[in-house]
């Protein structure tokens, strides 16, 4: 008996050095891909304090509603920052002339109408579910709501019907031009505050991705274009204008022969919509935690509804195994109710997700955020961890398109 316990005391020992050696020889294995894996290197050129200094840099534009000064000069500040990292700039413009409002009447006893404008969503509409005690959600329509007299006057110039212009630049792929993925975040917001989660987070997402890839020493095999749409909040008219202009011209060499393709074939629409807040839902007496909650997460989503929904799935997917190898702090969780956000016009057209701080449907639109549309949306309501689950998701993402578009950094 002795013996036999001896011998099995013997053999565990000589496992738990052969697990020991073996797992020592995977951790050095592990080191030298990491410094030998083009994708990690890119994605260590993403960095917090210079995500956090374009988020701040677009918030002296104030809230950058659409059809004002502020929106147009915000739009020639994302074109000079693009420049600024190589990044081949194209504006596209469309003109935007809203119908007069319409006037409705509801009967006095009939419950209140959940409002669906300006291609948002409200709580109760759209498959949210209330849970707990729902804060208002209505965008934010007084301009007195913004206490900041500085911030309040930068925001009082009026919007007006006409033309639109937003800003997109590309990275030409070297071997395969013809085909493109478009990674894309709405640039405009409301609510007279600074519009710094809805959208400037997304915003500065992709800037700082067209940054790292327009690097001088980065090559890519696929071609990305980086796009900042305007009119998201005026129900999605700049990705739709997009649509509406390019979707034909996929494809087409121009000119014949040249190699050159103006609207490379879309092989995946990515975009970015409220980045920061995973703060939890609102508590019994209305308030809610000023630090992230334990299971905040990035949330990729596609749309069940889309005639591209099992490919959009995968995409969605893929980016999550991206998140597991290359974000830094929080997970990724894939969800299927991607709405009301600037991939929709793309998803019957091409796989299209879209990443955000909470499930847009769940969470969103049971006013989860506070900030959502308010006075109070600016810089400084959000904390290194709010800023640092935005960074996560473009080292998800970088890692991702990296990937799909065969990035390589020349030595």
């Amino acid at each position: 008996m002795q013996r036999r316990m001896l011998s099995a005391v013997l053999q565990g020992l000589v496992v738990a050095v052969l697990a020991t050696t073996f797992s020592g020889e995977l951790d050095g294995q592990s080191r030298i891909a990491a410094t030998d894996d083009p994708v990690r290197v890119l994605v260590n050129r993403l960095d917090l304090e210079r995500y956090k200094a374009t988020i701040k840099g677009l918030t002296q534009f104030g809230d950058r509603l659409q059809g004002t000064e502020r929106n147009r000069k915000a739009i020639d500040w994302i074109d000079a920052q693009l420049r600024s990292y190589g990044c081949a700039i194209e504006r596209l413009k469309y003109v935007y002339n809203p119908p007069p409002p319409a006037q409705t009447q509801q009967a006095p006893s009939a419950p209140p109408n959940p409002v669906i404008a300006s291609g948002e969503m409200r709580s109760g509409v759209g498959g949210s579910r209330l849970r707990g005690v729902a804060l208002p959600t209505i965008p934010n329509t007084d301009l007195n709501a913004q206490t900041d007299p500085a911030l309040r006057a930068l925001n009082s110039g009026p919007t007006t019907p006409g033309p639109r212009e937003e800003v997109y630049c590309t990275k030409v792929g070297a071997t395969r031009p013809d085909e493109m993925y478009i990674v894309g975040a709405h640039m405009d917001g409301r609510g007279f505050g600074e519009a710094a989660d809805d959208d400037g987070s997304g915003t500065a997402l992709v800037m700082e991705l067209a940054r790292v890839f327009s690097g001088p020493d980065v090559q890519t095999e696929r071609t990305i274009r980086f796009a900042l749409w305007n009119n998201e909040e005026g129900g999605l008219l700049g990705a739709a204008a997009y649509v509406e202009q390019r979707a034909d011209q996929q494809g087409k060499e121009n000119p014949p022969g040249s190699r050159k393709y103006p609207e490379p074939r879309w092989l995946g629409m990515i975009q970015y919509d409220m980045m920061l807040w995973d703060h939890g839902m609102v508590r019994a007496d209305g308030s809610v935690s000023r630090e992230q909650r334990p299971e905040a997460d990035v949330n990729i989503e596609f749309q069940t509804t889309a005639k591209l929904a099992d490919q959009a799935m995968k995409l969605a997917f893929f980016f999550r195994d991206a998140n597991e190898k290359y974000a830094t702090d929080y997970p990724a969780a894939v969800g299927h109710h991607m709405s009301s956000t600037d991939s929709t016009p793309f998803m019957n057209l091409v796989p299209a997700i879209s990443l955000r701080e909470n499930e847009r449907g769940m969470q969103i639109g049971a006013s989860w955020n506070p900030q959502y549309h308010q006075a109070t949306d600016r810089y400084t309501a959000y904390s290194d961890k709010d800023f640092r689950l935005g960074l996560n998701a473009a080292q998800t993402t970088l890692g991702a398109v990296a990937q799909l578009t065969g990035a390589t950094v020349k030595k």
